[in-house]
């Protein structure tokens, strides 16, 4: 399985990116599906998931009613969409595929839990 995100760069505090995330290599409709974000010096941590139909999602409190993930399995595909971009959004973003289809609350805002991932994409949001 490999997963490959794009869409990072550079905006200003209160711009908009779109991250995606491309599947191959294995299936995708049944994995819950998931971002992180990792800033320098800092932990990985939790942004967003998506369950295997798309029909469920979690947001971090941090990006709550800003960052709004989706799926389309028919292209294999997971979104980040990010507006209303502050500093502190700075990061590298992953994707991950979960090690299930099962939505467990706990499991699915773990990082150990997922276990495939992407190489990472780059967002840096300026003041």
């Amino acid at each position: 399985v490999q997963l490959q995100a794009s869409g990072g760069g550079l905006v200003q505090a209160g711009g908009s990116l779109k991250l995606s995330c491309a599947a191959s290599g294995g299936t995708f409709s049944p994995y819950v599906m998931g971002w992180f974000r990792q800033a320098p010096g800092k932990e990985r941590e939790f942004v967003a998931a998506i369950s295997g139909s798309g029909r469920t999602t979690i947001d971090a409190d941090s990006v709550k009613g800003r960052f709004t993930i989706s799926r389309d399995n028919a292209k294999n595909t997971v979104y980040l969409q990010m507006n209303s971009l502050e500093p502190e959004d700075t990061a590298v973003y992953y994707c991950g595929r979960n090690q299930g289809g099962v939505w467990h609350i706990a499991t699915i805002q773990h990082p150990g839990k997922y276990k495939y991932w992407g190489q990472g994409t780059l967002v840096t949001v300026s003041s």
